[in-house]
């Protein structure tokens, strides 16, 4: 399927580089890619099924984005929890830029408070709290990029 002087590998809508677009967006758990190659376009997108969390997390959220909190590093005590980034992305603290901040140091928050926005692939995902408590730290910056996994906010559960 060589057109244009592309080999297949070179082509993005290639069968096997497509394959692996599925798989990188269920471990990613993205709901959506858009890729464009010269004039062809060619858009990914998942229905809405969430993925299920592994066993070793919280007890399920209606949140199809769920960042899983974690158990915090051992110096933060027992009550202090760290939600971390569900996916690589940008960070923001706000839906807008005009707009005030989802939370900040001081806030309290429950499981279904939306408290930053990761936006992957030009696709906003709100991330929920999936915790109740008090904003103890903001460990990103607004429009910082972000990993997976990397540390987001603490929240001390005591201050429920």
């Amino acid at each position: 399927m060589s057109e244009g002087g592309k080999s297949q590998s070179d082509n993005v809508f290639g069968i096997e580089r497509l394959k692996t677009l599925i798989e990188l967006m269920e471990q990613h758990n993205l709901a959506e890619i858009d890729l464009q190659q010269d004039a062809e376009r060619i858009s990914l997108k998942r229905g809405g099924v969430s993925v299920p969390a592994p066993a070793a997390a919280l007890p399920a959220a209606p949140a199809p984005a769920g960042a899983a909190p974690a158990a915090a590093p051992a110096g933060d005590g027992p009550n202090i929890v760290t939600i971390k980034s569900p996916m690589v992305g940008t960070f923001y603290t706000k839906p807008n830029p005009e707009s005030e901040t989802f939370v900040k140091v001081g806030s309290m928050v429950s499981p279904d408070t939306v408290i930053c926005i990761v936006e992957a692939m030009k696709v906003f995902n709100e991330i929920p709290a999936e915790v109740s408590g008090k904003v103890v730290a903001v460990l990103s910056e607004n429009g910082q990029p972000v990993d997976f996994d990397k540390p987001l906010f603490k929240i001390d559960t005591s201050a429920s």
